[in-house]
């Protein structure tokens, strides 16, 4: 079984909302609506799995019904506290409901990129034919900089060998559960993704080619930067 997990359970403080970012309307429609109908138009997702904050549950039904009417694979459940809590929280769900999932692959992205593309999706799909885990990355255009005390530059690393990453970042279901569940307290502490779970266990990560195209939706310029997308 192929899952796509789109993860929406955050707040995003710095849109200086009132109401989760990811549903915000861009002409007409939710951002989160434009993210899970494309999820829903890939064949090969055999069930598209929301996460949204507990208090949103309802109401996220609600908007789907309106923005993509009936959806038999769709399904919205609560997320976690952090990133990784809620993929857990999917993991569950799945674990419930499919038995035989320890394989399955699960297709994470987020709420926010409204504008992945289908072979972005399929070739997250088509890259864990080989690796364990992959994630979706655009060179850096940009020379980055380490500054270890914050003040002074530590590095300029090589811009050749730096990538930004976007989603999706995929996985087979039982090898990011049981290395998730063998991190330590203070591992977990320091995850900013779920491929970093990978690579601290040591795990190769395959890149895959995304697309200047695919924004993370975080400041309220943002929403202007979508407008003209679609446009």
């Amino acid at each position: 079984m192929i899952y796509g997990l789109v993860l929406a359970g955050g707040i995003g403080r710095r849109m200086g909302s009132e109401i989760p970012k990811q549903y915000l309307e861009v002409n007409g429609r939710a951002i989160i609506s434009y993210t899970v109908r494309t999820f829903l138009e890939n064949e090969h997702l055999e069930q598209v799995i929301v996460l949204v904050p507990e208090d949103w549950v309802e109401e996220t039904k609600a908007l789907f019904a309106r923005d993509l009417g009936e959806q038999p694979r769709l399904h919205v459940i609560a997320g976690g506290e952090l990133r990784n809590d809620t993929i857990m929280n999917g993991i569950a769900y799945i674990r419930q409901t499919d038995p035989d999932s320890e394989q399955a692959v699960l297709i994470t992205h987020d709420a926010v990129r409204p504008f992945v593309t289908q072979e972005i999706i399929d070739a997250n799909i088509e890259a864990l034919k080989d690796h364990t885990a992959c994630d979706t990355v655009v060179p850096s255009t940009d020379t980055i900089v380490v500054s270890e005390d914050g003040k002074v530059i530590s590095s300029v690393p090589d811009r050749a060998k730096l990538y930004n990453g976007q989603t999706p970042q995929s996985f087979r279901l039982g090898t990011f559960e049981a290395l998730y569940n063998s991190l330590t307290e203070e591992e977990k502490a320091i995850l900013t993704d779920a491929a970093k779970v990978f690579v601290i266990k040591g795990e190769d990560v395959a890149l895959v080619p995304g697309a200047s195209s695919n924004i993370k939706i975080t400041y309220p310029s943002d929403i202007d930067l979508a407008k003209s997308i679609l446009a």
